[in-house]
Order: C-alpha cells, then structure tokens, then sequence
C-alpha cells in the first residue's frame, strides 16, 4: 500500500483520484429490482423449496440465512423477475436496516421479498468493489440522503439507479476487493474458533458442574444441598453514600455508569436500598438466563432485589457458572412456574432448589478450567473485534482512494 502522487479531484462532498471515474447505478449494472411477498392468507414457509431473502437476513457485509425461509417451488415462477444468482448485491430498501447490504454468495437461487433490492453488477465493474463501497459509512450516509421524505425510512430505485459510485480502474478494484477479502477471511475464521470454544465451555458446564465428568484427583458422590443452606439472604441498609448497581444478564452486577445509552437513574434518597459487596450474589427480577447475577463490585440494588452471601465456605465463581447453567435454569424454573415471563424470583422459591456442594477444593479446581475457557473466548473476542477495526481503517484509505495499492 502507498500513497500514489495523482492529485485529488473535489467531487461533491468527496475528494476522489484523478483517474477515478464517478459512475451512477444504472450505468454499473445490469439488473436493479426488488422482489414481493406471496399473498398471506393461507399461506406458510416449507422446509424447503425455494430459499426466501428477506431484510432479516442481509446484515452488515454477510447474508445471515441461519434460520431459512422457504417458498414453495411454484412462487419461483410468479417472482422469478426477482430470482438471485450468485454474486447479487443485495440492499435493504426499507425499515430500521435500510441501507445495510451484503453479497448474495450462495450457489442456489434464491427470491427476495420488497424490503430487498437486487443489485446486479455488470462485468466492467467489480462486484465485490462495488459491495465493499456500498459498506462505507459514508456510501450509506449518501444514499439515505437520496431517499424521500416519508414517515417510513425507504429508498426506491430510483435512488439505487441515480446512486454516485466511485471507482478506480478494474484493475485497483480487484486488488482492493482482495486485500479486503483477505480481513474478512480472517474475521471469518476467528469467529468460527469463538463458536467452537462457546460449544465446548457449555460441554465443560454441562459435564463438570453436574459432577457427570470429574477432573483427576476426585471422586466419591458429590452432596446436593437445599440452596437455602447453601446461601442466606441479607437487606443491609443506610449506605446511601454507595454507588447504584444494575444486575446485566451478561456482564452481572456492574455500576450504572457501566451501561450504554440512556441510563434512568431513580429520584430520592437511597437509604432503602440494599447493599451488595464483592462475592455476593444477587436474584434480580426479570432474567431469561436464571435470575442470579455475581458481583466483582460494591454498591446499591434496588429493595426489591435479594441479596445473597454464602452459609458455608464456597469458590464464588464455580457458584457464578453453575447458576448460568442449565443444570440450575431447569431445577429453578421448575420451581418458579412463569420464569421466563419475567416472572419473579422469591427467596423462598430459590431455597426449595437443591444444587451441588461438592468439596471447595473441586469446586476452585472447576472454576479454575471454567475461568480459562472464559479467558481464552475474551481473548478471541478481542482480537476478532482488533481485525474489524483493522478492515475498518483499511476500507476507509482504499475505498476513498487516499492509500493505492501498487499495480503487479
């Protein structure tokens, strides 16, 4: 990559190269069309047949089609003016996601319904140049200022056909597409890894917190004791002086400042709520994932929380997996009917579960491989989000034309 001397042209409110060319839509491409939907009454998705595209399953750059519609084989016919081929672009043209588009790269056909636009690139142009551009903040910035003023966000396309792309010659576009390919191969690869280390730390959850697989060194049978005797309830209160706390289903306990967006904080004076410190557990009120969320901080939850702190001697994080298991979100939705509803959790309801108690030392031991399994996923995590930065960057110097790429 280098900066190359050809000065920059003003274009708009864009500085493009020189030996760029500023091409509409219309001019790159031979097909521009939406699809339709089936006329509802009576009508259901198949298991199969003819693969359905909708905004749901074009994302930022990929096409999702990890929960699949399909039509029956005889509406390929009636929409076969919107069939897809391998190598479409598609945009969505309507709704929260208009402007969001991807690659159409399944070797199948496919239709697509009225939300999607069918963007085919002629071959003077490069297709994945031209999906590349059209994921540049800037490309959607431009293109949502084209569309009309309606109290419902869409594009017509009209506006995808008068859409200025800039484009360097063929040549730059592909060796521009295949630098950025090279990050999304990457990207790709790291993601599939985080997905195979999830599914073996909820094989190790599923094993070594239910004592099914046991790691070397232990035997015997483990204790299984009511949780109330396990954890007490505490309301300590009049330490208005704290920080608030939120209970988060992913994060646990954490200080408000730590939420994104808009944060509603509660009027009045504090004194009545509970205090929680470092270790304890707490039973929130409406989660999908089991109800009790661990704290690494000090602070105020609501009254109508319950805070928990051990009875017994116990390793806090072989407690904090297991509760996230689904070991303990069945025994516990057993007990509290509605759960999932957003349903309460009473301490009462939380002490009729009997949960495991195996010795501390196995416990620390297991929290020990959980917390290394978590580590190397956050790890991946980071990276996998460095190497989207990374294409970031790259997409903004390349496909602005402010960084070239050398010519073989």
């Amino acid at each position: 990559m280098h900066n190359k001397n050809s000065s920059l042209r003003p274009y708009s409110n864009n500085s493009i190269p020189n030996d760029w060319k500023v091409k509409k839509g219309k001019e790159i491409s031979e097909k521009i069309t939406k699809g339709s939907s089936p006329k509802w009454q009576g009508f259901n998705y198949q298991d199969n047949g003819i693969l359905f595209i909708t905004s749901e399953n074009v994302r930022d750059g990929y096409l999702d089609v990890s929960n699949p519609k399909y039509l029956p084989d005889l509406f390929n016919i009636k929409l076969k003016n919107s069939t897809l081929k391998k190598g479409d672009i598609l945009i969505n043209i309507v709704g929260a996601s208009i402007g969001r588009s991807c690659i159409y790269d399944i070797d199948n056909s496919a239709n697509i319904n009225q939300a999607v636009c069918l963007f085919r690139v002629n071959n003077n142009y490069s297709r994945e140049f031209i999906s590349y551009f059209l994921q540049l903040p800037q490309s959607v910035d431009n293109l949502l200022n084209t569309q009309s003023d309606s109290a419902r966000p869409n594009l017509t396309l009209e506006d995808i056909r008068n859409f200025n792309f800039f484009l360097p010659p063929l040549s730059e576009q592909h060796a521009i597409a295949k630098a950025l390919s090279v990050m999304d191969t990457a990207i790709n690869n790291h993601s599939q890894l985080i997905a195979q280390k999830e599914l073996r730390k909820k094989w190790l959850m599923q094993n070594l917190l239910t004592g099914k697989k046991r790691l070397k060194g232990f035997s015997g049978e483990w204790k299984k004791e009511g949780a109330g005797n396990v954890f007490k309830s505490v309301s300590k209160k009049g330490n208005a002086e704290e920080e608030l706390l939120s209970a988060t289903q992913v994060r646990g306990i954490i200080p408000r400042t730590m939420l994104e967006g808009r944060v509603t904080m509660p009027s009045g004076n504090y004194s009545s709520f509970k205090l929680v410190e470092k270790g304890d557990f707490v039973i929130s009120l409406r989660s999908f994932q089991g109800g009790l969320e661990y704290s690494y901080y000090k602070g105020l939850v609501s009254p109508a929380y319950t805070v928990l702190k051990p009875r017994k001697q116990i390793n806090e994080e072989f407690y904090k997996h297991y509760f996230k298991s689904y070991d303990f979100i069945g025994h516990l939705a057993i007990a509290v009917i509605g759960i999932r509803d957003g349903k309460q959790i009473s301490y009462d309801d939380f002490c009729t579960v009997k949960i495991p108690y195996p010795e501390v030392e196995e416990q620390t031991v297991i929290a020990t491989v959980l917390q290394a399994a978590d580590k190397e996923i956050a790890l991946l995590k980071a990276k996998t989000e460095k190497l989207r930065e990374q294409k970031k960057g790259m997409m903004q110097v390349l496909l602005t034309g402010k960084k070239r790429l050398k010519n073989d």
